[in-house]
Parts: structure tokens; C-alpha cells; sequence
């Protein structure tokens, strides 16, 4: 029987998988591996920490898909996919980190076993979770087979949110409020780092409003100081000082959705550059929300946001947002579409985005970020309900 505690419903995991057949057809391609736990648990709901071995599930045009990973993760499957007992696939455990064989030939040998042998294979080439190894052994044992790079061909299948999705986000973003409050209630001069994160941790996982916290995709990141120039910094167990600003990049998360939020809290009495910067940032999201409606293309919120800061005689590069849903570390974007001033992609009523116009100085750093949705009508919402601001602490 499928798992009874699936996040969704049958008919949602039914139109994912009809999105992902037709862009399946439009590429010919007549059977599709995907490896990305993310996009797995998008199409499956199979959640699981697994992902440190190979596993994937496998999409046929007039089959069911099949979850296909190590076996002693298929008892796991079989409790969180929507497919029956029988499309639960285990591999032995002599394949895991081995030096005489590899996984990919079992995978291999059932994709033989279903006349996919000289058949048109989609594979996620560009992943984290899908090693050149992996693809040399697959193409060995299948010889005649065409391997077609479908990377991110799931991604963008899920760039558009259902309202389930979206209402997994709000819950997402209540976490998240929680967190930065009790970020903003305990940070203080004195306080060791590993003490804040530990904290954080402790709100994100008790979750908000009844809801339970799932872990995030990305851990707390929080440099002060001079090292807030450096945006992926993570913790230590030096104390915060006073005279030194802290961006706190965090994320609820809700049954794997995320809604990242930044604040930035200053100890003390901040420069007036620091105060200046905040005020343009502010004034740069204003316009970038404005930008984010549907019709509108991604390029046009860089255009808006970097304009602002321009006219402050702030000058960026790069992007400054990315879409945001279900995720599994190490990263909670999706991969696909980026608010910087050259993708044209449209933007479309139901997307979700971390809009992130992060500020890395010589020698400081500002972030105050929105998890927003693109709405039918006017500016984007945003998720998160706190003031865009440089939190001050004297």
C-alpha cells in the first residue's frame, strides 16, 4: 500500500508527473532518471536522508515511476512514495562504496529488463547528487542507449507552485519570523556564536503556529563583521562584539519547503555608509518588488533593484534572487531561473523566489532579503512579515 502520510494529495503527484512526460516528450526522451532528492521527493514524496548514496526514481511515459536506491532505504521509500510496494526497488548493499562494482549497473540491468536498452535515457548531469562515475559506468553497461542531458528538466516543472505547495511555504515563512525574532531578542555582546545557533535550531525545529519544523537545506549562515564580506560563512564559537554588524541568513522549513529570510543586526552605534546602504537597499527592494509581477521577466527585478542602488552609488553585479520551494541540502534554490539583468525568462503568477540583493563591502556586510510570490495582479507578496531594516541593538 502507498504511505499514509504523504504531503499531497494522489491527484497532485498525477499532474507533476503529467508536467514532467510532456517535457519528456518535447525532448524525445523515452525514459527519464532523476537523482536530485529534491525533485525525487517532488514527484514520489520520498523523503529520506539517503542521498550520500546513489538513488533516483525513474519515469516511464505509461508506467508508474519507480523508486529505485539501496536497499536497506526501500523500507523508507515504501513508507513515503505515493506508487505501489511493488515500484520500490532495492539494489544490495555490496554496491555501496565499492571498488570492484557500482550501483549504476543494477540500475543498468533493470532499465534492460524494461527495453530501455537502446532507448533515448534522460539523466541529471548537472547535479550534485549524480557523479561522473555514475554516468561513465550507465553509458558502459548501456552501449546502445543515447544519454540526453535532462538537467533541471524536473526544476522547471516545478518553478510554477500549486496553492498546497504555497500554503507549505507560508507555514515555511511563520518558522522563519520565528527564528529572526529570537534572533533579534537574544543577540548581545558577549554571546558565543554556537550559543545564537543553537538557539536557532531549537525555534526551527519546534516550528510555529503548531506546525513542526523540518531541518533546512542550508545551515544558519551569520560572519560578523569584517567576515560578513564573505556571504557563506557559517558559525564559530567566538562571541559577537560591539561595533559590528551580523547578516543572519536563515530559513524555516515546512515538510522540506523553505522561505529563507535575512536580517542584519548591528551592536552598537553603526557608520553612517552602513546607514546609507541600508536606506538604498531598502528603496532597491521597493523597486524590485514592484518589477516582480506576472508578464514581467526576471531581468526587470535586477534592473529595478541594481537602478536603485546605482543612484546611491552602489554598484552590483551578479544576480540577486532565485526560485525557492522544496529543497534538500546542500542548497535550497532550485537551479533554474535567476533575477539578474540578462535572463528573460517570464515571470508567472504562482513562482516563489528568495529575492537576495545581498551587500558584501570591502570590510562589512548588509543582507535584507524577502521570500516573495509572484501574484496574478500587482507587486510581488512578500512571505515573511518583518520591517526591511537594519536592526539596531545598543
Amino acid at each position: 500500500m502507498p504511505a499514509e502520510y504523504l504531503p499531497f494529495t494522489h491527484d497532485e503527484y498525477e499532474r507533476r508527473l503529467a508536467k514532467v512526460r510532456r517535457a519528456m516528450a518535447v525532448r524525445d526522451i523515452d525514459v527519464l532518471f532523476v537523482e536530485d532528492p529534491s525533485n525525487m521527493a517532488w514527484l514520489t514524496g520520498y523523503d529520506g536522508w539517503s542521498f550520500y548514496v546513489h538513488q533516483g526514481v525513474v519515469v516511464f511515459h505509461d508506467a508508474d515511476p519507480i523508486w529505485w536506491g539501496r536497499s536497506q532505504d526501500a523500507n523508507g521509500a515504501v513508507r513515503t512514495v505515493w506508487m505501489a510496494n511493488e515500484d520500490v526497488i532495492g539494489y544490495a548493499d555490496h554496491f555501496v562504496q565499492s571498488t570492484v562494482r557500482h550501483p549504476m549497473q543494477d540500475l543498468a540491468k533493470r532499465l534492460r529488463e524494461r527495453g530501455y536498452a537502446g532507448k533515448r535515457v534522460g539523466l541529471e548531469l548537472e547535479n550534485y547528487y549524480f557523479s561522473a562515475k555514475a554516468y561513465l559506468v550507465l553509458k558502459e553497461e548501456l552501449p546502445e542507449a543515447e544519454m540526453i542531458d535532462a538537467t533541471a528538466l524536473v526544476n522547471w516543472q516545478r518553478a510554477v507552485k500549486s496553492p498546497e505547495e504555497i500554503a507549505f511555504m507560508r507555514k515555511a515563512a511563520r518558522i522563519s519570523e520565528k527564528i529572526v525574532d529570537g534572533i533579534v531578542d537574544r543577540v548581545e555582546p558577549g554571546l558565543n556564536k554556537n550559543e545564537l545557533v543553537a538557539e536557532i535550531y531549537g525555534d526551527a525545529i519546534r516550528g510555529a503556529d503548531g506546525e513542526w519544523g523540518d531541518y533546512a537545506a542550508l545551515v544558519p549562515l551569520l560572519p560578523s563583521g569584517a567576515d560578513a564580506s564573505a556571504p557563506h560563512l557559517t558559525w564559530d564559537g567566538r562571541p559577537f562584539r560591539k561595533g559590528e554588524a551580523t547578516f543572519f541568513e536563515i530559513s524555516g522549513c515546512y515538510r522540506r519547503y523553505h522561505a529563507p529570510f535575512c536580517r542584519t543586526v548591528f551592536l552598537g552605534k553603526p557608520p553612517q555608509e552602513m546607514l546609507d546602504a541600508e536606506k538604498a537597499l531598502a528603496e532597491g527592494l521597493e523597486a524590485g518588488l514592484e518589477a516582480a509581477k506576472a508578464g514581467n521577466v526576471a531581468g526587470d527585478v535586477a534592473r529595478a533593484l541594481f537602478g536603485s542602488l546605482e543612484r546611491a552609488g552602489i554598484k552590483k553585479e551578479g544576480r540577486c534572487g532565485y526560485p525557492i520551494g522544496l529543497s534538500y541540502p546542500p542548497d535550497w534554490g532550485e537551479r533554474t531561473i535567476s533575477f539578474r539583468k540578462d535572463d528573460e525568462t517570464l515571470l508567472e503568477a504562482g513562482m516563489t523566489f528568495h529575492f537576495m540583493p545581498g551587500l558584501w563591502m570591502a570590510d562589512w556586510g548588509l543582507e535584507i532579503t524577502e521570500s516573495i510570490l509572484i501574484r496574478e495582479n500587482g507587486a510581488a507578496e512578500c512571505l515573511c512579515h518583518r520591517p526591511r531594516e537594519l536592526i539596531i541593538k545598543d
